[in-house]
């Protein structure tokens, strides 16, 4: 496909998220941007939680991961469905009870307002560093497919990606989000799918003969049991799964946002555990994918991009869907699919910040309505410029497989939310906001030198995605003896 076919279907791509965008932002009230009235449907938000969740990161970077862990990844995910059902059951009734538009509004209500900016200072980083993860990797796709072409370097290629969002989300916020994160969904799922069936029909294979043949038996692998010290161990993983998603889902202002816009409890809790079991299937579908790619890429001669001289897994999804060789429809599907991913992570994540700033630094609830609008929209194109500052960084210094970086990264960056978040819900003791920012900040220093001790000085043990729990229990107990004395 070349950059021009490429270039009429990122515009026409745009021109339908305007539309949306024109009606769903009519009022361009701060309601409706922070939390869509709370008249959002829930299946419309449990739905569009699936293409925010998945992003660009699940779309190319878990197939490409396939090649070295195969199936494993799930260990992962069904630890994520527990997480799922804890942050239904136990969190959601808090946020729902206290009738938060921040979720760090908790901790303001629990201890001050200094510890609300605390619990709000650690999602702003565990945001932008998530965003800049998932469009980052959409970007360089988009580069090397579509800018490169047009003589543009990286720099462009990103302040044009956040630029977009922008434009569709600076009026609706978060009700224009629930229904373009629904269209975008649609056409991630519809990639996915129509991507298994464009190898399958290539090699000459139904489902069931792939299933049976052994190149699939080449990319099975799904449990881990063998030893306890290795990283993808299954017990290791599940648990670092699900405190994942209770912290980069439960405490993170872009996921509950969407929840808190139901009109109720019960329909915000219906919304998440739908929501969980469509995204393992989901999920499942992608690690699949990632196996046929491989398989295929050794039937045809298709070896591993390179990216600066270095292999690139994450390009191999891409290549061989624009190369063209399986046809015009896949290389259709994949850049829809590709623009849905980059998008639906990406505008949530710039509103949820938006969201956190206004409420949790500025108190723009105290202003005047007029005041309110003209601080948000500024607020809201100062975050987009931090954006793509953060991504043109990352493009400077990530080297390895972007869902591995970005679940590593978690560990330290929600840990200190998650061991705040226990300590206010589990204890009733109080402890002075300098203490508490001076002790995450030393939970995470602690943390990261932890992450640096070789194997071979603890008995083999790698230490993996269990960084996020160890992080959170150390936080509490340092809370816990640093609490204020009665």
């Amino acid at each position: 496909m070349n950059s021009s076919t490429i270039a009429i279907l990122l515009i026409s791509y745009f021109l339908v998220l305007l539309l949306i965008a024109k009606f769903t932002s009519k009022s361009d009230s701060n309601e409706d941007f922070f939390r869509a009235n709370r008249k959002a449907p829930w299946y419309l938000v449990a739905f569009g939680m699936v293409g925010t969740s998945l992003s660009g990161v699940t779309f190319i970077s878990v197939p490409g991961w396939v090649g070295e862990t195969e199936m494993t990844y799930l260990q992962v995910v069904f630890g994520y469905l527990v997480g799922y059902l804890i942050v239904a059951y136990v969190l959601l009734p808090l946020y729902y009870k206290q009738n938060l538009i921040s979720i760090y509004g908790y901790l303001g209500n629990r201890f001050d307002a200094k510890t609300q900016q605390i619990g709000s200072f650690f999602f702003f980083v565990s945001r932008i560093l998530g965003a800049a993860f998932r469009l980052y990797l959409v970007a360089i796709v988009l580069q090397e497919f579509l800018f490169s072409d047009m003589g543009l370097p990286f720099e462009v290629t990103v302040i044009i990606s956040v630029f977009l969002i922008w434009i569709y989300t600076h009026k609706g916020g978060i009700k224009t989000i629930i229904i373009t994160d629904t269209l975008q969904t649609l056409f991630m799922m519809a990639a996915v799918v129509f991507a298994i069936s464009s190898i399958l029909q290539s090699l000459n294979l139904s489902l069931v003969e792939y299933l049976r043949s052994p190149a699939f038996e080449n990319y099975n692998q799904l449990f881990i049991f063998d030893s306890l010290l290795s990283k993808s161990h299954f017990i290791k993983s599940f648990i670092g799964g699900m405190f994942i998603t209770i912290c980069m889902t439960g405490l993170d202002q872009d996921m509950m946002q969407k929840n808190l816009s139901c009109k109720s409890l019960f329909d915000a809790q219906k919304n998440m555990v739908s929501f969980s079991f469509v995204l393992v299937l989901v999920t499942f579908l992608f690690v699949f994918l990632g196996g046929l790619l491989f398989y295929y890429s050794e039937q045809n001669g298709f070896g591993i991009p390179l990216m600066d001289g270095n292999p690139k897994t994450d390009l191999l999804f891409p290549e061989i869907a624009l190369s063209g060789d399986l046809g015009i429809g896949l290389s259709v599907f994949f850049l829809l699919g590709l623009i849905a991913a980059a998008y639906s992570s990406a505008d949530s994540a710039l509103t949820a910040l938006t969201t956190a700033f206004c409420i949790d630094f500025i108190h723009i609830e105290n202003l005047s309505e007029e005041r309110q609008q003209k601080v948000r929209k500024k607020v809201h194109i100062g975050l987009s410029f931090l954006l793509v500052l953060v991504i043109v960084i990352f493009n400077r210094v990530i080297s390895t497989n972007v869902i591995d970086s970005l679940l590593v990264v978690a560990g330290y960056t929600y840990g200190p939310l998650l061991g705040l978040f226990c300590f206010g819900m589990f204890t009733k003791h109080k402890i002075a906001a300098k203490k508490i920012m001076a002790i995450c900040l030393s939970a995470v220093v602690i943390i990261a030198l932890i992450a640096q001790i070789p194997a071979e000085k603890i008995g083999g043990y790698v230490i993996g995605y269990e960084l996020l729990p160890l992080n959170g229990l150390l936080t509490f107990s340092l809370l816990f003896l640093f609490k204020n004395r009665s």
